[in-house]
């Protein structure tokens, strides 16, 4: 059974900062490419970052500079560390790993967890 639980979120102020982890099990977590994504309330899921099995990272504009993908496969966690947040950055925020494999594509994603940020 494949889950993914993430944990780290909560509450903090304009200009804190947060690290999320997602620790996968049931998966051969070193050969998946992990993301994490994000929804505001009535906005749709968009991407934050991913990081590949190699280890290269891809990060949205809106985020770039001030949030940070990571992995430790020997833990079998991703992590995205946050700092400055905005206020705009509030959204659940949910962790995915995907594997392709030729035609087939396995996607999992973890229950999320809510970032606010407010004073």
């Amino acid at each position: 059974q494949v889950q993914l639980v993430e944990s780290g979120g909560g509450l903090v102020q304009p200009g804190g900062s947060l690290r999320l982890s997602c620790a996968a099990s049931g998966i051969l977590f070193s050969i998946h490419n992990l993301g994490w994504y994000r929804q505001a309330p009535g906005k749709e899921r968009e991407l934050v970052a991913t990081i590949t099995s190699g280890g290269s990272t891809n990060t949205a504009d809106s985020v770039k500079g001030r949030f940070t993908i990571s992995r430790d496969n020997a833990k079998n966690t991703v992590y995205l560390q946050m700092n400055s947040l905005k206020p705009e950055d509030t959204a659940v925020y949910y962790c995915n790993a995907q594997l392709r494999i030729a035609d087939l594509e396995y996607a999992y994603w973890g229950q999320g967890t809510q970032v606010t940020v407010s004073s």
